[in-house]
């Protein structure tokens, strides 16, 4: 752990003037509780959770369930059979109904499957080692140990909270808009939603996100006239499908690039014929060096910092598929994805009152992250109805990868600043509007 860091997390353990007495016990409470997180995390980073491991993320949920039930939480199990995955917590705090309402996110589920080589839970001094230890079972850990100071300091009886933790965040069930209905309804509920992905750091600096990306895919299709190639480029062939294709493409390269927008061309495929898979993740082609090709396809993704970012990059991709080379055409599909996270007025009051939290407790002021350097998250399916902010979860490295790993010390830190912030917040008084 960089100095500077070592000497902010030594500093939760002193008291300081701005703190009050409920919040003074909620650091004592962490800090007693911090062998008892490190175990919960072990447990639930050794119950493989990979998205289509779906008694494995059921296996996850029931811990979450333990965790949560004994802190008053009316815990239960969503089924989501229909969407191909396994289900998702929703766990419900009834408070005094006067405060803000609090939407607390993770997920259950990591891309480690069952045949994933990296496996097992280790630990390095002051980092963890394990499938999902960061991506988001540390998030998981985090919010519970809040929850647990709160409760602790008399700070959660009052509390109306929320804790949705979906089970396919990493490989979304389709249709989308029933994998994501019980989430989207608690936005609707909530007034502020934070989520507990892992804390963007930058050269040991802490950074809070109040925007990411949303992201969505496309899928686009060329077709030309088969042909001897000898007749390429003349009157009845044309160009065929494989030089569209690459006219498209060029194009979005050329046309498209502006600020926090990247559109990245996954995998691609020509010839005669050319097609996806069933499950849209492998394109096969076949053809001859004499034959103009018939059929071109293609898959990518967009990535966006607003709707309407999205909205006028979408309407050009479509407009440069429509300039078709002769005797070719070009269709392009755009299908559900994670809609952007703006970041908005309330979403930078939010990290705002998260910096108040930081400087009672003698940490750094966080600034914020780029949103370009994130990825979509299930926050941006609450942050057109709730003020949110992302990144609440621990602090690591590797995500995704084998060798994730997990700031064993950002546990705690992370769990102190949730736990003051949820509390703040759900003593702030709730007008019938909400927001």
């Amino acid at each position: 752990m960089p100095f500077r860091l070592a000497l902010a997390a030594a500093a939760l353990l002193l008291s300081t003037a701005a703190v009050s007495p409920p919040e003074e016990r909620m650091r004592a409470a962490v800090a007693a509780g911090t062998a008892r997180d490190e175990a919960l995390l072990e447990k639930l980073v050794l119950q493989n959770s990979g998205t289509l491991n779906l008694p494995g993320v059921t296996k996850v949920g029931a811990m979450m369930r333990d965790a949560l039930a004994p802190l008053d939480f009316d815990v239960r199990w969503v089924d989501m059979a229909a969407t191909g995955r396994a289900g998702h917590i929703v766990a419900t705090h009834k408070g005094d109904g006067r405060g803000k309402r609090i939407l607390l996110i993770g997920h259950l589920d990591t891309v480690f499957e069952p045949d994933s080589r990296y496996t097992g839970f280790r630990r390095e001094g002051q980092r963890a080692y394990g499938p999902g230890v960061g991506d988001d079972k540390g998030g998981l850990v985090v919010i519970v140990a809040a929850l647990r100071a709160m409760q602790a300091a008399g700070t959660l009886g009052k509390a109306d909270i929320m804790v949705v933790l979906t089970g396919d965040e990493e490989r979304s069930g389709k249709p989308l808009s029933l994998a994501r209905r019980d989430l989207i309804d608690a936005g609707k509920w909530a007034d502020v939603a934070l989520e507990y992905e892992g804390l963007a750091q930058d050269d040991g600096r802490d950074f809070g996100t109040v925007a990411r990306r949303g992201a969505t895919d496309w899928e686009l299709v060329a077709t030309g006239t088969p042909g001897h190639s000898g007749g390429v480029f003349g009157e009845a062939l044309g160009y065929g499908a494989n030089y569209e294709m690459a006219r498209i493409i060029d194009a979005f390269r050329r046309d498209l690039p502006e600020t926090n927008l990247t559109y990245n061309v996954g995998v691609m495929a020509g010839g005669t014929p050319a097609a996806f898979d069933a499950d849209g993740f492998r394109a096969t082609a076949s053809g001859k060096t004499n034959i103009v090709a018939e059929r071109a396809v293609a898959r990518g993704d967009l990535r966006g910092l607003t709707p309407e970012q999205v909205a006028r990059v979408r309407a050009k991709m479509e407009a440069i598929v429509a300039q078709h080379l002769p005797k070719t055409g070009a269709t392009i599909t755009f299908n559900d994805g994670y809609p952007p996270m703006a970041p908005t007025a309330g979403n930078r009051a939010l990290l705002a009152q998260l910096n108040a939290v930081n400087r009672d407790l003698a940490l750094p002021e966080m600034p914020e992250y780029d949103p370009a350097k994130r990825g979509a998250a299930d926050s941006s399916f609450v942050a057109a109805d709730a003020d949110t902010m992302g990144g609440m979860g621990a602090a690591g490295g590797g995500a995704h990868a084998d060798g994730e790993w997990l700031d064993l010390a950002s546990i705690p830190r992370q769990a102190l600043r949730s736990a003051l912030l949820i509390s703040r917040l759900s003593a702030q008084k709730r007008t019938d509007a909400g927001r």
